[in-house]
């Protein structure tokens, strides 16, 4: 979980800045996601694609209790 001050920090980026960060992050990342044997990789992008269902999940559904209250 991040901090107060580093959330904080990132609310009061702009859009360009915070997809730098972003873009930079996945550049680093990368050559170790892609490392390993193909089952392995394979595993890890599953289990990447199931963590972002998983969040769309929550995030739909708070969406729509948002829209059912009055």
């Amino acid at each position: 979980m991040l901090s107060q001050e580093t959330l904080e920090a990132y609310r009061r980026m702009t859009p360009g800045q915070r997809l730098k960060i972003t873009v930079e992050m996945i550049r680093e990342n990368t050559p170790y996601l892609l490392r390993g044997s193909p089952e392995v990789v394979a595993r890890r992008f599953e289990r990447l694609r199931q963590e972002n269902d998983a969040r769309n999940v929550n995030m739909l559904t708070a969406i729509a209790r948002t829209k059912t209250k009055p």
